[in-house]
C-alpha cells in the first residue's frame, strides 16, 4: 500500500517536471500583444526611429552625434531617451531595428541599465524588429552579405536577450525598391512577415484602391512555401500621418489639453486623427491598420513623442462613447501581423520584385544600381576574404571569431 502510494507520487512528480510544458512567465512576442476590439477599427501605433547605419556621416559620428552641422543626429541620445520614456509608462511600446547602433550603446551601459532593458524586452515593451546590423539595400547587395549581417545582429540578440530578443518581422522601410530574393531569405531565416515603406507610386495607388496593400509574397519559384512571406506596404512611407509628428524637428501642434489655457485643441486633434484613421483604412482589407509614429533619427526627446501619443490615445478612445469606432493603442509590427493572422481573410499573392521604384512618372530611383562602383567592389572583395577566413577557421577547428570581433 505504502509502496504503491510512494510510486504514484514519484510518477506524478516526473510527469509534472518532464511531461507538462511549463509556460515562461515573461510575456514577450505574440503573448504580449493587444489584439484590439473585433467590432472596431483598431489602430496599431508603432513608435520607432529609423537610424541609417551610415549615410551623410560615419556610423560613429551618427552614434555620438558628432558633426551635427552636416545632419543633426545622435543615436546614443535616442536610445537613452526611449529607455527613460518606457520606464515611465508600462503601456508604451517601442521597436528598434539597427543593431550596429544598439550594440554600441549596449556595450557602454551599466548592469543595472542592462537589466532594465532586458525587463522591457521580456515584457514586450521593447521589441527588436528585423535585427540585422543595418537595414540592407536590396538591389546592389549579394546574398552572402545579407545573411552575414543578419546573422551578426541575431547572434548578439540571442546572446543578450534570449528567445524574447529574437526578431520575427522584417522591416525594410527605406530601401529604394524590394527584391523577392530578400523576401525569400527572410522567410528562410524564420521571419513571419515583412513590412516596407517605399513602393512605386503607381503600384501604391493601385494597391490602395483595390485594398491589396498586404499580400503573401511567394518569393521563389523553386522553394514553394518555404519562401512564402506575408508582406505589407506601410501607408505613410514610414512616417506619421499628416500633422501628427511630435518630434523636436517637427512643426505640428502638440496636444494642448488644458481648457483653462489658450489654444485648447483636443476636439480638433481628435477629429483629425479619427479622420486620418478612416482615410487610411480605405486602402486596407481588415479592421486593423498600422500607423508608424517616427522617422529618421527621431526620439532624441522621446518624452515629447510619448507624452503627446499618450494623450492622443486617451482622448481618441474616449470618443467611443459618442459613437466613434476607432480604437487606438500602442503596438508593434509583430502584434499587428498577429492581429491580421487572427482575421479570416484570403490574401492576394505576388511573385515578382518591387523594382524599379519611382515616386513620380519621371522619378525612377535606379541610378544607384551602377553608381559608386569602387565601394561596391570593396564590399564584394571584403566579403570574399571573410568567407575564406571562415572556412579556414572551420577546417582548423578553431574559434577565433570572438577574439577578432567580440559581441
Amino acid at each position: 500500500m505504502y509502496i504503491s502510494t510512494y510510486c504514484v507520487f514519484i510518477l506524478l512528480g516526473i510527469t509534472l517536471c518532464f511531461g507538462v510544458p511549463i509556460k515562461i512567465s515573461n510575456k514577450c512576442g505574440y503573448d504580449a500583444c493587444n489584439l484590439g476590439d473585433p467590432s472596431k477599427l483598431n489602430v496599431h501605433i508603432v513608435a520607432h526611429t529609423h537610424d541609417d547605419v551610415g549615410w551623410l556621416k560615419t556610423v560613429d559620428q551618427y552614434f555620438y552625434g558628432a558633426r551635427n552641422y552636416i545632419q543633426h543626429a545622435g543615436v546614443q541620445y535616442i536610445i537613452d531617451s526611449v529607455v527613460q520614456a518606457l520606464d515611465q509608462n508600462p503601456d508604451r511600446r517601442f521597436i528598434y531595428v539597427e543593431m550596429g547602433f544598439f550594440w554600441r550603446w549596449w556595450s557602454q551601459q551599466t548592469d543595472a541599465k542592462r537589466d532594465k532593458v532586458k525587463q522591457f524586452v521580456n515584457e514586450g515593451r521593447l521589441e527588436f524588429i528585423s535585427g540585422g546590423w543595418c537595414m540592407n539595400d536590396e538591389a546592389s547587395t549579394h546574398y552572402n552579405s545579407i545573411i552575414d549581417q543578419h546573422s551578426l545582429g541575431a547572434e548578439f540578440l540571442r546572446d543578450q536577450f534570449g528567445e524574447c530578443g529574437r526578431p520575427k518581422i522584417g522591416w525594410q522601410i527605406d530601401p529604394f525598391g524590394h527584391s523577392r530574393e530578400q523576401a525569400s531569405l527572410l522567410a528562410q531565416m524564420g521571419f513571419d512577415g515583412l513590412f516596407f515603406g517605399r513602393a512605386d507610386y503607381d503600384d501604391y495607388t493601385t494597391r490602395n484602391r483595390t485594398k491589396t496593400m498586404e499580400m503573401v509574397w511567394k518569393a521563389s519559384a523553386n522553394l514553394d512555401r518555404q519562401s512564402w512571406l506575408f508582406t505589407g506596404v506601410l501607408p505613410n512611407g514610414y512616417g506619421p500621418p499628416g500633422s501628427f509628428c511630435f518630434d523636436n524637428f517637427c512643426d505640428d501642434a502638440p496636444i494642448m489639453d488644458d481648457p483653462r489655457l489658450h489654444d485648447y485643441n483636443v476636439p480638433e486633434r481628435v477629429q483629425s486623427f479619427i479622420q486620418a484613421a478612416h482615410n487610411e483604412a480605405v486602402g486596407f482589407a481588415t479592421n486593423h491598420i498600422i500607423m508608424t509614429m517616427g522617422s529618421d533619427f527621431q526620439y532624441e526627446n522621446a518624452n515629447e513623442w510619448f507624452k503627446n501619443m499618450d494623450k492622443l490615445i486617451r482622448y481618441v478612445n474616449a470618443q467611443q462613447v459618442n459613437g466613434s469606432n476607432v480604437n487606438v493603442f500602442y503596438s508593434t509590427p509583430s502584434c499587428y501581423l498577429y492581429a491580421l493572422n487572427n482575421v479570416s481573410h484570403n490574401w492576394t499573392s505576388k511573385t515578382d520584385d518591387f523594382f524599379p521604384y519611382a515616386h513620380h512618372p519621371h522619378g525612377f530611383w535606379t541610378g544607384y544600381f551602377t553608381s559608386r562602383a569602387a565601394l561596391k567592389r570593396y564590399e564584394r572583395h571584403s566579403n570574399n576574404i571573410l568567407q575564406a577566413t571562415r572556412q579556414l577557421n572551420a577546417l582548423a577547428n578553431l574559434n577565433l571569431r570572438n577574439s577578432i570581433f567580440f559581441l
